[in-house]
């Protein structure tokens, strides 16, 4: 139920933390993996780190807030791989400040790499998808989509459009055998999250506020990903799975 073999998926922030974990977990299963991002040698890196593994790779560079970008991108794709099974939609980024401060500019740069990329991408995946009948859509969202955090408003603003997406992408196109899905993940120990994980304020807080009492690693997103792309998630459509060690459950 969880095999993966013949399958093409795309994984986008494939360079590293949690989407090269999902990646390397998606060519494990035995689907061939197309690793994009936007820095050609961290792909590479990728890339040999799953060859190493046995997975099969391949990088796939552009920049997937810019939409002609993206549309050169899956002309390459069906180009070479016929086709496309599976989208994972990774990117993000984050602007922390109180709304007094943040500048418009910043503001709309987060909806567009967080939320208005994710509709790009799946614009251009259902178009390869409807000619197989089949196909999965898993964006990756967080847990600020349905809580709130102060000095955050355009990563929550983003992060709650995306699980919105998902639910409208969900109902458009599973009549034609494609479902969509996300999920959330919590506190996770990333490159990313570097100067987090260092900060014992955080490192506080993460054992206070998580019940298991400490930060997930980016392998631990991979089986949510690998569930959702496999047949064993043919009937789950429109649901975010949340990742967060029971972050969100707790008060």
């Amino acid at each position: 139920m969880f095999d993966l073999g013949n399958r093409v998926a795309l994984v986008t922030g494939a360079g590293q933390g949690l989407g090269l974990a999902i990646a390397a977990a998606l060519a494990q299963a035995g689907a061939g993996v197309i690793l994009n991002g936007r820095q050609a040698a961290r792909l590479q890196a990728a890339e040999a780190q799953i060859r190493g593994k046995g997975g099969t790779a391949s990088p796939l560079p552009f920049d997937v807030a810019d939409p002609r970008e993206v549309a050169a991108g899956f002309e390459r794709i069906e180009a070479a791989f016929g086709g496309l099974d599976i989208l994972v939609s990774n990117v993000g980024i984050r602007h922390r400040f109180p709304l007094a401060e943040i500048s418009t500019e910043d503001f709309h740069r987060v909806l567009e790499v967080n939320l208005a990329a994710s509709f790009h991408l799946a614009k251009a995946a259902v178009a390869l998808m409807v000619a197989r009948g089949r196909g999965r859509i898993i964006m990756v969202t967080s847990i600020a989509g349905p809580l709130g955090r102060s000095n955050d408003a355009a990563y929550i603003a983003a992060k709650g459009g995306l699980a919105a997406l998902v639910r409208a992408l969900a109902v458009e196109f599973g009549s034609q055998g494609i479902t969509t899905n996300a999920i959330a993940p919590g506190y996770f120990a990333t490159e990313t999250n570097a100067a987090m994980v260092d900060d014992p304020g955080v490192e506080d807080f993460v054992k206070r506020r998580v019940p298991l009492k400490r930060w997930g690693d980016p392998s631990e997103i991979a089986g949510a990903a690998v569930f959702l792309a496999s047949d064993a998630a043919s009937y789950v459509n429109g649901h975010v799975l949340t990742v967060d060690g029971g972050l969100s459950a707790s008060f």
